[in-house]
């Protein structure tokens, strides 16, 4: 979930090109996990009977206008946002996008990894048809659906956007995190990229967002791997193997935020999931630079 993009390319290359967080070699993920039981799958291949939907508001260009009007909510119009496919020969999770909404699997999850596959669809959907592709992977999910914005619930996010995989946003005003970061002029507001050995920045307005460490994402139709690992109130995010964020101290209305839902977004361009599952642990792996 993001609502503005980043400076053009031409100019993002040359700040790229002489800040020194961008200019670092891809982080390491050391002292892995095992699984302590179980996987458990959240994505049957065959229907969607486990997950909740519900859709924002016909014209999602008035989701964060607090509009007078209601969102559509959990209606039989999310069968066509939300629904099962074949894709590249196997089962998927489709997300049409163009009503913007959330999918919430009806579990309640602490302490695990989940990991999941995605690929990027060619639909692009008004207000951000012209913007890059976005998505989420929404944990510690929890209340009210269509709390957020009249679309989403409350949680900490997984970003995937084009360009900006991994990043770290909070949804909803109660949420918070605190995440090691560093300044970089070349992106959107607050301009703050993570890195281990950054400085301590709450992830709260103004800094609703801290950018992933890297760009480790597969061009466009290709599917990627995300991998999510969440112990209490901490979570390190993946992509494609490589550590690109950790976050800490989640919190809501000021309380540890420890467990919660898993939650799609459907935000405007088609996208694909599979392979959606995960697995207890009792033990978080650590991020550190080469």
């Amino acid at each position: 979930m993001l609502k503005t993009l980043a400076v053009a390319p031409i100019l993002a290359m040359a700040l790229v090109a002489t800040t020194p967080a961008l200019a670092r070699p891809p982080l390491k993920l050391v002292e892995v996990p095992k699984a302590a039981g179980p996987a458990v799958s959240l994505f049957n291949g065959k229907d969607l009977t486990d997950w909740n939907a519900w859709l924002g508001y016909r014209d999602p260009g008035l989701t964060y206008k607090d509009p007078p009007v209601a969102p559509i909510g959990a209606t039989a119009e999310s069968a066509e946002i939300f629904k099962v496919v074949q894709e590249d020969g196997r089962p998927a999770l489709y997300v049409n996008g163009k009503t913007w909404g959330s999918l919430v699997h009806k579990g309640d999850f602490r302490d695990y990894h989940l990991r999941l596959q995605y690929k990027w669809g060619k639909g692009r959907w008004a207000p951000r048809e012209t913007q890059a592709p976005n998505n989420g992977l929404l944990y510690h999910s929890h209340g009210a659906p269509g709390a957020v914005f009249g679309t989403w619930s409350r949680s900490m996010e997984f970003e995937i956007m084009l360009g900006s995989v991994g990043m770290v946003v909070r949804v909803g005003d109660p949420v918070s995190a605190t995440v090691k970061a560093v300044d970089d002029p070349s992106l959107i507001e607050p301009k703050l990229r993570f890195s281990p050995t950054g400085r301590d920045v709450a992830v709260v307005t103004p800094n609703w967002n801290v950018e992933a460490a890297s760009d480790a994402e597969k061009p466009p139709g290709q599917w990627n791997t995300l991998d999510l690992y969440v112990l209490g109130d901490r979570a390190i995010h993946l992509v494609n193997g490589v550590p690109v964020m950790e976050v800490r101290d989640i919190r809501a209305e000021g309380q540890p935020l420890t467990h919660g839902a898993i939650q799609l977004q459907s935000e405007g361009a088609e996208t694909f999931f599979r392979d959606i599952a995960l697995e207890p642990i009792t033990a978080l792996p650590k991020i550190v630079a080469p």
